[in-house]
């Protein structure tokens, strides 16, 4: 490693965990609720917020110790940060890298904000369908409604 690789190390490496990269800048802390990481786990957490970026001009980063996302958490993690780059690491090195796929239609990730939406209504039992329309920027509306919905929003009503 380079002297300069050094200087811009600005976090440990961690032994077992996973590391969450690319996170657009900002929404380090949106991540962390919505994989549910500090209300009632114990595991360290690294993060870094508003750091630069070759690939995105300016990024966050997070690094989760003893922890590793299963691919409901990732489909949870595309609706704010879909290009992330998620890597699980094991006895310090990378011991895969997981892809996140966003796809054209999230299902059962989040509800309709819209609250007259056929989804909101507990008579009918649908799957909660959204449509994505483009991942930059970010633009979603509900298959049933077709009302746009703002990832803010999302995020807040997860299932």
């Amino acid at each position: 490693m380079s002297a300069n690789e050094q200087s811009m190390r600005r976090v440990t490496a961690i032994k077992n965990g996973t590391v969450i990269d690319h996170i657009p800048s900002g929404y380090s802390l949106t991540v962390l609720k919505m994989l549910g990481i500090g209300r009632v786990m114990s595991n360290p957490v690294s993060m870094l917020m508003n750091v630069p970026s070759k690939k995105i001009g300016s990024k966050d980063m997070i690094k989760v110790e003893d922890r590793e996302l299963n691919q409901y958490e990732l489909d949870r993690l595309a609706l704010v940060a879909p290009h992330a780059s998620v890597s699980i690491i094991r006895a310090y090195t990378v011991a895969e890298k997981l892809s996140i796929n966003l796809g054209k239609e999230i299902v059962n990730v989040a509800r309709c904000a819209f609250s007259n939406c056929i989804t909101a209504n507990p008579r009918e039992p649908l799957p909660h369908r959204l449509i994505v329309l483009s991942d930059d920027p970010m633009e979603i509306r509900c298959h049933y409604c077709g009302r746009m919905q703002e990832i803010d929003q999302l995020v807040e009503r997860l299932i």
